[in-house]
């Protein structure tokens, strides 16, 4: 296969060590782990064009799932099972689209899988394919379905400025440097860096000096302004020079630093469970997954006075120690059925695929 990235590397790879697709594999494999942009252009290079042409739906569906066995250097099985996510080990499910009404069956979407998805056109000929992480999948969400999915209790300690979690993931702190006390020379929004991250402590710290704070009422969309000023006021005790902001988990993603601005007992943290120990396939440091319990959870709770909000309790916590603070409420959302409609421009991307 020529083309600018090495795939048959990752194809021989996979062939030599006998690995089915149920078998998992880490994503600091180098040999094995595709990473998403290259399994995007792989699938789009061996699978575009591939007719499906009268075929029921559940033979297409077999069809599909061979050709990309095939594609990626699996063997492929007599049968498929019916496992979440369907191919375990590169960690994604797939989806044959005729329209951009994206259906999924029986589950929420993970955040920390992928999802192959694959246009079909008119002449029921494959025509393009996406790979998505579960997060962003989940931000194209507009019915509000999946927002909600994990809530907790907040509830206020007798301290105003509480460190319940005094150190970091035995994981997260193997990247820690202690003395690191720089300022900060990237994004917020960067992945994070090996040696570059504060020490939990370092982060209560600069942060609790917030408390005491007011976020003024401005504009219309009252919540969604505060949290923003709240981002900003965060950004600027961490030392960066600079505020940005991509909307996805966690929000200042350079240090794992998920914000909660709360004015209600409710705590939403959306599909994201913090005690998760599943890593999120597009954070890493050094090709090693960030798990949302490595997450540092800054929680704030204001008082409102016409609107404005007087910050007066600050939580810092890890995912991995949420819930022993915060107690999980039941009855989260679950539907039957989740449809996402897809945006038209889904599948407009510049593919890197060589016509035979």
């Amino acid at each position: 296969m020529e083309t600018g990235v090495n795939y048959d590397g990752f194809i021989k790879a996979i062939r030599q060590s006998g690995l089915t697709i149920y078998d998992p594999i880490e994503t600091n494999d180098s040999e094995c782990w595709i990473p998403t942009s290259i399994l995007e252009e792989l699938l789009n290079f061996e699978l575009v064009g591939t007719p499906l042409e009268n075929l029921p739906l559940r033979t297409r569906s077999k069809v599909v799932k061979q050709r990309i066995c095939r594609a990626l250097g699996y063997p492929i099985p007599q049968t498929f099972k019916k496992t979440q996510p369907r191919f375990p080990s590169q960690n994604f499910d797939t989806y044959v689209q005729k329209s951009n009404n994206l259906q999924i069956w029986n589950e929420q979407v993970s955040p920390s899988r992928r999802y192959v998805i694959i246009q079909i056109g008119a002449q029921e000929v494959i025509t393009a394919v996406r790979v998505i992480e579960g997060d962003t999948l989940a931000q194209l969400d507009s019915s509000g379905t999946l927002t909600k999915k994990y809530q907790a209790r907040m509830i206020l300690g007798d301290i105003d400025e509480e460190l319940f979690s005094p150190v970091d993931t035995e994981f997260l702190r193997t990247f820690i440097d202690p003395d690191f006390h720089k300022e900060m020379d990237a994004a917020p929004n960067n992945l994070p860096r090996n040696r570059q991250l504060l020490p939990i402590e370092h982060i209560f710290e600069r942060l609790r000096t917030l408390v005491g704070e007011t976020l003024p009422a401005v504009g219309y969309v009252q919540e969604r302004r505060r949290s923003e000023l709240l981002h900003r006021l965060v950004c600027q005790q961490l030392g960066y020079s600079d505020f940005s902001d991509d909307g996805r988990f966690p929000d200042i993603t350079h240090q794992l630093i998920e914000l909660k601005l709360q004015t209600s007992l409710t705590i939403d943290l959306g599909l994201n469970c913090p005690d998760n120990k599943e890593a999120i396939q597009r954070l890493h440091i050094e090709g090693h997954g960030i798990r949302p319990c490595d997450v540092r959870y800054a929680l704030f709770f204001g008082d409102m006075d016409d609107k404005d909000v007087h910050l007066t309790h600050f939580t810092l916590i890890t995912g991995e120690k949420f819930f022993e603070r915060f107690p999980k409420m039941l009855g989260n959302v679950m539907n039957q059925k989740i449809q996402i409609p897809l945006p038209n421009s889904f599948f407009e991307f510049q593919s890197k695929r060589i016509p035979n």
